[in-house]
């Protein structure tokens, strides 16, 4: 995981701290760090504030000893990078749905994302979540458009012992998103995910399927899910839904696979939404915690 700009920073860092830093080798360090960025798939706006913060915090040391100045760069990217990821407002699924649930109130959750990024895949994981967690769960078909959906959907339901709230093909989605929201206070259920299409984000129709969904079933939440692989097309997409409808937070999946870690980085900086959870596999308990501090210490390795 991240083996690949881990290796590249570990590069330009030794390369950079061989001799005494100047204005000039710092400069020089700086650029080297937003080469290797942007070559992982980081935003050029977000690797120049990862640079611009670490130049910084290396001015305020004015350190000319080379035994450690390795060690100190190293920490100064650590620290930008993790300003970078930590969210001002962090969201916390169980915990919006436990204040929720306090106030006699419904969680509802809308995902969305282009298809292909494991969307269907995680809202089952977070079924499986909050259903270990003790809350009552209703799922939504909304994607009434990609064929397979919503068998695809149902059986992830019967594997997790869950309702699911369909219609056919062709309907509209944003109804089947009211129905269930409907269905679950009628009968006092903790927690609807409701289930989009995920045609290219590019997609007008597309774009305004989801803000008729959003408008229509009002939901507490709307997750963005990518794909960590994507790199600068997942921020894309972000950036995307984040316009159109106003992401909350967003899940990276395929993270275990991903060599770079860019798309973490640059779609907490960009939307300024917090990365609520990455997916580690294809099971259902494979859903971690995103940890800014796990993150980052991933991503640079220092003592």
């Amino acid at each position: 995981m991240f083996d690949k700009i881990r290796g590249a920073l570990d590069l330009a860092v030794t390369k950079v701290t061989t001799k005494e830093l100047s204005d000039k080798n710092l400069n020089d360090a700086v650029w080297e760090l937003q080469l290797v960025l942007i070559q992982n798939d980081v935003a050029v706006e977000v690797a120049e504030e990862v640079c611009r913060r670490t130049k910084e915090k290396i001015l305020g040391l004015r350190t000319g000893r080379l035994e450690n100045l390795t060690r100190l760069f190293k920490k100064a990217i650590f620290d930008s990078v993790l300003e970078v990821l930590t969210p001002i407002h962090p969201l916390d699924l169980l915990e919006f749905a436990a204040a929720q649930k306090e106030k006699g109130e419904l969680t509802s959750i809308m995902f969305v994302g282009v298809n292909g990024t494991g969307k269907t895949t995680t809202l089952a994981k977070i079924v499986n979540l909050f259903k270990k967690n003790n809350y009552s769960v209703v799922i939504a078909a909304g994607d009434t458009f990609r064929a397979g959906s919503i068998e695809q959907l149902e059986k992830h339901a019967q594997n997790l012992g869950v309702r699911i709230i369909k219609q056919d093909y062709g309907a509209d989605a944003a109804a089947v998103a009211y129905d269930a929201v409907a269905h679950a206070q009628a009968r006092h259920i903790d927690v609807v995910l409701i289930d989009t299409a995920g045609r290219m984000q590019s997609n007008r129709n597309l774009l305004e399927e989801m803000r008729k969904i959003a408008r229509v079933a009002e939901p507490s939440l709307k997750i963005f899910v990518g794909d960590a692989l994507a790199g600068n097309d997942a921020l894309s997409q972000a950036q995307k839904f984040h316009e159109a409808i106003g992401i909350d937070g967003a899940i990276l999946t395929k993270v275990d696979a991903d060599p770079s870690g860019g798309a973490a980085l640059s779609i907490a900086f960009i939307t300024g939404r917090p990365i609520v959870y990455v997916g580690v596999g294809q099971n259902y308990e494979d859903l971690q915690k995103f940890d800014p501090e796990w993150f980052a210490r991933r991503l640079v390795s220092i003592d």
